[in-house]
Formats: C-alpha cells, sequence, structure tokens
C-alpha cells in the first residue's frame, strides 16, 4: 500500500487541488491509501475533521477516484502536525498546497509548506490551490 499523507486547511480550493493532483499520480488507486489530516490552530467550538468543508470535499474527490482515505486532526502547528503524521505511517509521500506570499509575508508568518519541505527526507508533492 502507497501512504500519503496530505496536510488540508480552511481552503476548500486548497483542499480540492489537493486530492486532484494526488488522483492524477500515475498509480492504480486500489494500492493508495491517503489520510488526509486538518490541524486546529483554533478550535473554540470543539469542531471535527469532518466538519471541515474542505477536508469534506477533498475526501469526496480521493473516494470518486477509488482512493482509500482516512482522516486525521490535530492541534497546534500544521508542519509539525504533518511531518509527525508522516512518520507515524511511515508516509512514501506528503502533499501540501502553497501559498502565494512574498519573502517578507513567508518571514513575518512562516511557511507551513516551507516547513514541511525542509523538515522531511520524504518525498513532497506541493500544489498550487489559489483562491480566485
Amino acid at each position: 500500500m502507497y501512504e500519503i499523507v496530505a496536510g488540508i486547511d480552511k481552503s476548500e480550493a486548497r483542499g480540492t487541488a489537493i486530492a486532484e493532483a494526488i488522483t492524477e499520480i500515475p498509480m492504480d488507486a486500489s494500492q493508495v491509501r491517503v489520510t488526509l489530516l486538518h490541524d486546529f490552530e483554533e478550535n473554540p467550538e470543539g469542531a471535527s475533521v469532518d466538519q471541515v468543508s474542505s477536508v469534506r470535499r477533498a475526501r469526496e474527490v480521493l473516494e470518486d477516484a477509488g482512493v482509500e482515505v482516512t482522516l486525521e486532526e490535530s492541534s497546534g502547528e500544521p508542519a509539525d502536525a504533518i511531518l509527525r503524521l508522516a512518520d507515524e505511517q511511515d508516509a512514501d509521500m506528503v502533499v501540501v498546497a502553497g501559498r502565494k506570499r512574498t519573502p517578507t509575508g513567508k518571514v513575518l508568518f512562516g511557511s507551513v509548506t516551507q516547513s514541511v519541505i525542509l523538515g522531511t527526507d520524504r518525498s513532497v508533492l506541493v500544489c498550487s490551490g489559489e483562491e480566485d
């Protein structure tokens, strides 16, 4: 089984882009398992991962393509959560969606994508999922 961990934020456009990019990888969908991880940086309402529209949409796209999907949630720093889950599952690939930010914006606000790329030896697929 080919294991993929995908970090899904609140953006439905980025979640859909991640799912579509995974379905375009030339491999047997029945041999792929994708774990969609949503990290709640703040969750005062106590929402669960299956209540996040971007996660639901990504799962729908993947399941329609015949890919097995599991859901995970965490709290804290998204990059740390993605890397930790990838290690726990011994993932073959990590998938994230980048956002366009200026170099100053990356320094001030950080970049989950950059942290994931620099924090692992695993293959990382970065998708573009900018909202219009």
